[in-house]
């Protein structure tokens, strides 16, 4: 058995979990905030079978997707100056861990 840890970006979050739910994978969802950008994600908790591991991570990565967005670059310039400028970063996409289960109860 295994436990997938899977971040997902918010714009994507209702297609994942729509899909993973119609493939007949049980997940739970966490509201997440990442690091870089401060943007909202979705975490998914996915237990399934060894043998399923993959097809999990085809549907998250077919409807996660990744694209470029610009956001605010604030740098400092001589005499105390700032200068705002956006930088383009790319954002979406999943990450996925994958974490083997040493024991798995239903109670």
């Amino acid at each position: 058995m295994k436990l997938l840890l899977a971040i997902v970006n918010s714009d994507d979050s209702g297609n994942v979990s729509a899909a993973l739910t119609k493939d007949g994978f049980s997940v739970t969802k966490l509201a997440t905030t990442g690091g870089f950008l401060k943007a909202g994600n979705t975490t998914f908790l996915i237990g399934t079978d060894d043998d399923r591991v993959d097809r999990a991570i085809d549907v998250i990565a077919k409807q996660s997707r990744r694209r470029t967005q610009l956001v605010p670059n604030t740098t400092t310039m001589d005499v105390g100056m700032y200068s705002a400028y956006p930088v383009e970063v790319t954002v979406g996409g999943s990450t996925v861990f994958v974490l083997n289960v040493e024991r798995f109860e239903k109670v």
